[in-house]
């Protein structure tokens, strides 16, 4: 099996082109983790206080217009 450190130095020798590719494929396949991750927390209930916080937030005027996310966001992403 290849180790990571392995896997660190192959990158190392990749073009930049390459290099730019490898990095879209990670980035969308952790936001894609993530996606299901809030899918299961979600269907779970684990969510379902940040919804309550935002309705408690919205009836007391603390909640502007517009500033009801209604669908998760993605993690930040690595920057190089």
């Amino acid at each position: 099996m290849i180790t990571v450190e392995q896997i660190e130095r192959e990158i190392e020798l990749l073009s930049p082109g390459d290099y730019s590719r490898l990095t879209a494929w990670l980035d969308k396949r952790r936001n894609a983790e993530w996606d299901r991750q809030m899918d299961r927390d979600s269907a779970s209930g684990k969510l379902d206080f940040l919804f309550e916080e935002a309705e408690s937030e919205n009836k007391s005027g603390k909640l502007r217009e517009g500033t009801l996310i209604t669908s998760h966001c993605h993690p930040p992403t690595a920057t190089t």
